[in-house]
């Protein structure tokens, strides 16, 4: 007696060759790929990770020595997110890295399509200069580059200065959109005295009759640690502790009260001395990097949980709706950065509060 033929072999069969028929005119089969294209929660092939500084230090400060900042262009080690290789991503839509600029040292000026942000980490006395204005860094500073400005780097100080570079690189890359221009000259004109716009936008006023200069982004491109600081521990005094957030403040744009750049958001957060936040999870994937302090950042649950021990100056990514949960021994201080001005606007932002 023959064996009767198998017709879940025969259909898969002919579908196989219904695939290879229409897959010389560029046309693929949608159900094959609709899980995949519209899952029931983000799958994100970001994985969570942890940079100890004192492990990549020595290395920066390698890098210091076998390559000049006007040689680099931009002396940066990336943070590449483990899940992401190759692509110098630390999200699918974030570009993180570490820069470096040595005593006496200029990074050229350019300007590009992409919007930064620094935030300084170790160092003081370097000064980034944008469109004519130059601010001289501080630790803790925030500090922006609007798209197409005009901005280099420089350092008087007498020790390295690092800061945390946060690009929108992979959204322009997304969109096709991305234009760069080098300059002339090494150094840009000095043109305006430093703190000229935020005297002009930093007191909760605007000029009457005067466009704000950087179109979208945010009017000051640079906010002092002191000052943020100074509001964190006010608001600590005087308001009620986020059982979640601890103490958080939003970076934002005085001229429109939204996010310092249309691309990222930026915050600030003071956890109490023995602090234990409960968990939570946001579509928003952050890049944190530790001011102040030693806590644990928990992420993800059960069998696939990690606990990042942190310390002042390491930096962790959390990806997308991947849970969170932050612990502080003593008061701690974390900065972090985002997408979520672009999912706001495209209705995209989710954030689930967990009890436990």
């Amino acid at each position: 007696m023959s064996a009767r033929p198998d017709p879940n072999a025969r259909v898969a069969a002919e579908r196989q060759a219904y695939y290879q028929a229409i897959q010389s005119l560029h046309l693929s089969p949608l159900w094959e790929q609709l899980h995949a294209l519209v899952p029931m929660q983000p799958a994100t092939p970001c994985v969570a990770a942890h940079w100890r500084y004192d492990a990549l230090r020595p290395h920066l400060m390698r890098a210091g020595e076998i390559i000049s900042a006007a040689e680099a262009v931009r002396r940066v080690l990336v943070l590449e997110n483990p899940g992401l290789p190759g692509l110098a991503s630390i999200t699918q839509s974030l570009y993180a890295g570490l820069q470096l600029i040595l005593p006496g040292e200029v990074a050229p000026a350019h300007r590009h399509t992409q919007s930064a942000l620094r935030f300084v980490v170790e160092g003081q006395g370097a000064y980034t200069a944008v469109n004519g204005e130059r601010t001289t860094m501080q630790p803790g500073d925030f500090i922006i580059t609007p798209a197409w400005t005009w901005h280099d780097h420089g350092s008087d100080a007498g020790a390295p200065v690092v800061w945390l570079d946060g690009l929108d690189i992979p959204i322009v890359r997304f969109f096709d959109a991305g234009f760069a221009e080098n300059a002339s000259t090494a150094s840009q004109a000095v043109t305006r005295p430093e703190g000229h716009n935020l005297a002009r936008y930093g007191a909760n006023m605007a000029p009457l009759r005067e466009a704000s200069p950087h179109g979208a982004t945010s009017p000051i491109f640079s906010y002092p640690y002191a000052r943020s600081r100074e509001a964190l521990a006010r608001l600590q005094r005087d308001g009620a502790l986020d059982a979640w957030d601890g103490v958080k403040l939003a970076y934002i744009n005085p001229a429109t009260g939204g996010a310092p750049t249309p691309t990222m958001a930026a915050f600030l957060q003071l956890l109490p001395a023995r602090f234990e936040g409960k968990p939570y999870r946001q579509t928003d994937g952050a890049v944190f990097s530790v001011v102040e302090g030693h806590g644990v950042a928990i992420l993800g649950e059960d069998a696939a949980q990690q606990r990042f021990e942190f310390a002042p100056r390491d930096h962790f990514v959390v990806p997308s709706w991947q849970r969170l949960q932050l612990q502080a021994r003593e008061e701690c201080v974390l900065f972090s950065f985002s997408d979520r001005p672009v999912q706001q606007a495209t209705a995209l932002w989710r954030e689930q509060r967990l009890d436990r």
